[in-house]
């Protein structure tokens, strides 16, 4: 079934507009009718069945059936700080860790990030990434849409790590910790210590705040000892994600499957 991502203002107790191109896709794209059932989701987690009542040239008026149970969001926030990739890796970044689960993606500058910021180009990429992640949540059928930040500094990134219950530094030269471990040892700490997904989706959906994890992924050149020591310094676990040496782009979807896996998110 079809679902659209609706801003929360286009929602009223019992009817939702579908405007721009989420409409012209209904009606010229899918060539929808009168009668027809598709999803809205508000992108924050309400998701509702509607029935197509009134489809006109720029907008879709359609009645709230009924509101659907939130059974796609992971038990966790898993947050994706990537340093800028060369070229279009990020958004290949968004949109495969959207599909994943991640929750929160903190484009950040570092020490050895190779591209140029361009505060003008930069502002065109955010409004395409967030694009990127509201058409793969739709694609995934999730009921959230992942927020994409503006990017930020290295230090302002590490002032983030006081808002999350645990930060993890992917880092190559770490080999005495890995990913596994630092999960298992910290599961209990963050209030996730032998439960499954199924057990923990009432709580995680009942106005609790999930457990925040921030994952950090450093440039095409890694992360250097100083930015390392730093991060450590500020409580970041350091961790190696095996004896390969990934890709920027595809550390991230590794090291958030792996963290969602930990958590019984991937199956069981």
């Amino acid at each position: 079934m079809q679902r659209y991502f609706i801003p929360t203002e286009q929602f009223s107790p019992h009817t939702v507009v579908i405007s721009g191109d989420d409409a012209h896709h209904l009606t010229r794209v899918m060539r929808a009718e009168l009668g027809e059932k598709v999803i809205c989701c508000d992108g924050k987690g309400r998701s509702v069945l509607v029935c197509l009542t009134v489809i006109g040239k720029t907008e879709v008026e359609a009645d709230i059936v009924e509101d659907l149970p939130i059974t796609s969001e992971p038990v966790v926030d898993v947050w994706i700080a990537q340093s800028l990739p060369k070229g279009d890796k990020l958004e290949t970044v968004v949109q495969k860790c959207t599909e994943v689960g991640a929750h929160r993606f903190i484009p950040f500058l570092s020490e050895r990030t190779i591209v140029q910021y361009d505060a003008k180009k930069e502002e065109k990429r955010l409004i395409r990434w967030q694009k990127i992640a509201k058409e793969a949540a739709e694609q995934a059928h999730r009921s959230v849409v992942p927020e994409v930040d503006a990017p930020i500094s290295w230090k302002e990134l590490l002032k983030l790590t006081a808002d999350v219950d645990l930060a993890i530094l992917c880092y190559e030269k770490e080999s005495g910790q890995h990913l596994r471990s630092v999960m298992l040892r910290e599961a209990k700490r963050i209030g996730l210590a032998n439960l499954h997904a199924a057990s923990l989706v009432d709580a995680a959906g009942g106005g609790q705040r999930k457990p925040r994890i921030l994952l950090i992924v450093g440039p095409e050149g890694g992360i250097s000892e100083k930015e390392a020591e730093q991060a450590e310094a500020v409580g970041c676990k350091a961790t190696g994600l095996g004896p390969r040496i990934l890709r920027t782009e595809t550390a991230a979807m590794t090291a958030l499957a792996c963290i969602l896996y930990e958590y019984g998110e991937m199956g069981g």
